[in-house]
């Protein structure tokens, strides 16, 4: 499986951008997409999942109400709708791919990763 995480960029605080995620390879074995985010000097920490079977997401309280998570199976595309964005939301954006979707708040629990887009918002 392979992920190709675009769309990041600079805007000012208030400003939406929306990420895709495109998923190339063995797609029907990602049970859980995630995206997480590592802002500098700190953790890399979650941000949404869904699953593909159910389409049922979860979000973190930090993002909820102004992130969603969305997917597209036809086109293998994976979604963060990101609004009202505040410069805590500074980060390098990652998307994950997950076999088991065992813990999808869990970094360890994905198997593969994209190589991350950056997110820069100024106040």
């Amino acid at each position: 499986v392979q992920l190709q995480a675009s769309g990041g960029g600079l805007v000012q605080a208030g400003a939406s951008l929306r990420l895709p995620c495109a998923i190339s390879g063995r797609t029907f074995s990602s049970h859980v997409m995630g995206w997480f985010r590592q802002a500098p000097g700190k953790e890399r920490e979650f941000v949404a999942a869904i699953r593909r079977s159910d389409g049922s997401t979860n979000y973190a309280d930090s993002v909820k109400v102004r992130f969603t998570i969305s997917r597209d199976n036809a086109k293998n595309t994976v979604y963060l709708q990101m609004n009202s964005l505040k410069p805590e939301d500074t980060a390098v954006y990652y998307c994950a791919a997950s076999v088991l979707g065992l813990n999808p708040y869990t970094g360890g629990d994905y198997n593969y990763w994209g190589q991350g887009t950056l997110v820069t918002v100024s106040s």
